[in-house]
């Protein structure tokens, strides 16, 4: 019955499917109120003006200087940028209130697009089908009901109810999918890394960009410059020299321009960490070896607080077994095992480092969900690459099986993430804005009990000062009007 069907309509299921759950995401995320971080960062308060000012912390090299931020610049420039400019874009179809949440929904929803787009091509390519324009839509399809707004997005959530987070966390991993890219191809296709010069150019300003952006994109490229380390080590003492083919420090993909790059990616990590060390944030007195004994509670109480993340981990295990015992030898198998076990490992060395990254009071097991978006990416990859090697390869019965079993799984987190209402939203913030926009007072008393640009409730209108600056900056509030919460 289905095989009458003809191969565009399925097409058009298959875009229409993405665009919905695009849109119910949308949906979702306009539905979110804004967080305590936002107005601090974006007007700025006075601890965020030194990153400002030094966006590449030569003060902390210069003058031992400590500050908020000290590798973030371009992550408080994001938002900076983002937040003085989208609202007033979007005032010219909606009102000034609205105009926030719609620009906060804009781009979680577009981070998250942008993760699904990146993800499906590594996986085309993975697979072998880079010229299938179904292989790429497919991939996308397999991630959509992974990627959770409400449900476990606690555990695997690419992007983060708090929008500061998403800037902080989110975008900077969606970039450095991109700036891989190119170096992924290379290495899949064992073909040596070349780029014009002007594309160099640009994963060199890219690579600035990321490594003043934090230290989540920067700790990842710390683990995966440790891979490509150990793969040139292994390359350069197999390699057997000749007349012909003297040993060179080019080996493989990577090529003399690969190593210049990835050399300055290196130089710009290591000094990215060493200034995020005098993060005036890391003031806690625990040692590295109580850190560590830490880690496995972190990792049982946020590893298994839902079931999300242990369902997850599971069907990449079993997608791995099953592409191991069911499928026939092939350099395609092989391929995607090494990718399965690239996957694996770098997770355990990620999960492994996070006790270097210090500890924070908002943050008590180590562990959270941001900071393992990294993990969650190997994840998301490692399942599509298998999941769809299993569905192009798998015999006729076992292969309806399986999918199935997918179509289970879908249906699990998707379910899980079917919340029309979210449970922490916006409506009485949103009402409160309106009646301090519409309040004829310098001073407005507000009769509500949730956070209004803050993380908890303002008791003395003082502390609306910097809120309410921002507030008539954004047109929402014609004057300055300050407020206080009963």
């Amino acid at each position: 019955m289905f095989k009458s069907v003809p191969k565009s309509i399925w097409f058009g299921l298959l875009l229409a499917f993405i665009a919905l759950d695009t849109a119910y995401t949308f949906w979702q995320n306009h539905q979110l109120p804004l967080d305590g971080d936002l107005v601090t960062i974006v007007l700025p308060e006075e601890k965020c003006v030194p990153i400002m000012n030094d966006p590449f912390g030569w003060s902390v090299i210069t003058q031992d200087a400590h500050y908020s931020g000290t590798n973030r610049f371009f992550a408080h420039a994001a938002m900076t940028v983002y937040w003085k400019t989208m609202p007033f874009v979007l005032q010219l179809f909606t009102n000034p209130v609205n105009s926030l949440y719609v620009a906060s929904a804009l781009f979680n929803t577009g981070v998250q697009v942008g993760f699904m787009l990146l993800l499906a091509a590594y996986i085309r390519l993975s697979i072998g089908a880079q010229r299938s324009r179904w292989a790429y839509w497919v991939a996308a399809a397999l991630l959509v009901p992974l990627f959770q707004t409400d449900g476990f997005n606690y555990q695997i959530g690419l992007t983060n109810s708090a929008i500061t987070y998403t800037f902080f966390y989110g975008f900077p991993m969606m970039m450095l999918l991109g700036l891989v890219w190119p170096f992924y191809k290379a290495a899949y296709l064992q073909q040596p890394f070349r780029v014009p010069a002007w594309r160099a150019v640009l994963l060199v300003l890219l690579m600035v960009v990321l490594a003043f952006n934090g230290p989540i994109a920067m700790a990842t490229v710390s683990v995966l410059l440790l891979g490509v380390g150990i793969y040139w080590l292994v390359r350069q003492v197999r390699m057997k020299p000749t007349a012909d083919a003297p040993r060179t420090l080019a080996t493989g993909w990577l090529s003399n321009q690969a190593l210049g790059l990835l050399f300055i990616m290196g130089l710009l990590d290591l000094y990215s960490l060493y200034i995020g060390r005098n993060e005036a944030e890391s003031t806690h007195i625990y040692t590295l070896w109580q850190l560590y004994k830490m880690l496995p509670g972190g990792i049982i109480f946020e590893g298994f607080g839902q079931w999300g993340l242990p369902v997850f981990v599971l069907m990449v295990v079993v997608n791995t077994w099953l592409v191991r015992w069911l499928l026939p030898p092939s350099p395609e198998r092989d391929r995607v095992l090494f990718i399965m076990r690239a996957v694996g490992l770098f997770c355990v060395v990620f999960v492994a480092l996070i006790p270097f990254g210090g500890f924070r009071n908002y943050r008590p097991n180590l562990i959270r969900g941001d900071i393992t978006t990294p993990v969650t990416i190997a994840l998301l990859l490692g399942f599509g690459v298998s999941a769809y090697y299993l569905l192009l390869h798998l015999r006729s019965r076992v292969r309806t099986g399986y999918l199935a079993v997918l179509l289970v799984a879908a249906v699990y987190y998707m379910h899980a993430d079917a919340v029309l209402q979210m449970p922490n939203n916006n409506e009485c913030e949103r009402y409160a804005l309106e009646q301090i926009a519409d309040s004829p007072d310098e001073i407005v008393h507000l009769y509500v009990s949730c956070n209004i640009l803050s993380w908890g409730l303002t008791y003395d209108y003082k502390m609306s000062e910097m809120n309410a600056t921002m507030l008539q900056y954004w047109n929402v509030t014609d004057r300055k009007k300050l407020y206080f919460q009963q």
